[in-house]
């Protein structure tokens, strides 16, 4: 006999109020989905990130078998044809191979140093907002220490110290983009914490670990979902900018950010168009597609956005 039964409670209330919650979620999710697609470059993106992301990945052997570090000396700096379908770089190598195992690297970048960061900002903004006074103020006051310095100066201080690298440069960017999570996150909770439902757990003895996750935390993925779509933006951006300053993914490996860094002077720039357009193309392209993504979500998670 369950609990509900021995309270008097029958048990066909129970299922009902759970079936209840079940079609209101699947409510709110679908709505949010109509609102998405309605957002048509958003969904457009969306397609093309699909793509890019397949290509990139599962694909990428496939949509290009010339190996990216194959150099061959009798094609040094030929135009695109149809073997090459970019044409090659002045060693000899596949330039079209370059872009594609190069969008493997930037993609993962901004995957890998995002999820970073906003499990750092979303740890210590929910711990400022809930727990104030004191903790509030130190985390806060590290916030604005960090948040005081040019980003790009202290990745290169960083990136100096622990080395060039692929796994270095997700680090760093991981280590430094926290402090705008933080800020959002500490904000909602803020707003979260002084409401009816939080009173209540907090009256009938709700752990305050519990409290945070279970009942805080999953009202802020809206927010935090829209900052990691354009934080994945910033993170390649950012990524490009290393490479191409030498201090990210190095050669041989291929990554966006360092095919461009192979295109600095002004003959390469005028009888090489191949070398650097694809790659900043690429990333052009790419971010400003996670951009749309970015806003299309926004608009979908928007509580306000209340009309179908």
């Amino acid at each position: 006999m369950t609990i509900q039964q021995k309270a008097g409670t029958p048990p066909n209330a129970t299922l009902s109020l759970q079936t209840e919650k079940t079609m209101r979620s699947q409510s709110l999710a679908g709505r949010a989905f109509r609102r998405f697609l309605r957002h048509r470059l958003a969904v457009i993106s969306s397609l093309f990130m699909i793509i890019v992301v397949l290509v990139v990945f599962p694909l990428a052997p496939i949509v290009a078998p010339i190996h990216p570090h194959r150099i061959i000396l009798t094609e040094v700096g030929k135009p695109p044809s149809l073997t090459n379908w970019l044409g090659t770089d002045l060693t000899g190598r596949d330039v079209w191979s370059r872009v594609v195992y190069g969008g493997r690297v930037s993609v993962s970048v901004g995957l890998v140093a995002v999820t970073l960061y906003m499990t750092i900002g979303t740890l210590l903004g929910s711990i400022a907002g809930y727990f104030g006074g004191r903790t509030d103020a130190l985390i806060m006051r590290i916030t604005d220490t960090v948040m005081a310095f040019p980003v790009l100066v202290i990745l290169i201080s960083i990136v100096a110290i622990i080395g060039p690298g692929l796994m270095n440069a997700m680090l760093a960017i991981g280590l430094i983009g926290w402090t705008g999570v933080a800020r959002l996150v500490r904000g909602q909770v803020l707003s979260l914490r002084e409401t009816d439902f939080i009173t209540a757990a907090h009256a009938i003895g709700v752990p305050k670990r519990q409290i945070i996750t279970r009942h805080i935390l999953p009202n802020v993925v809206a927010p935090i979902t829209v900052a990691a779509s354009f934080g994945i933006a910033g993170a390649i951006l950012t990524e490009a900018g290393l490479s191409f300053l030498g201090l990210g993914v190095q050669v041989p490996t291929p990554s966006w950010g360092n095919m461009l860094n192979e295109a600095q002077s002004i003959a390469i720039l005028e009888d090489y168009l191949w070398l650097w357009i694809p790659p900043g193309l690429m990333i052009s392209l790419c971010v400003l597609a996670i951009n749309f993504i970015g806003d299309g979500l926004r608009d979908a998670l928007d509580p306000r956005m209340t009309l179908d």
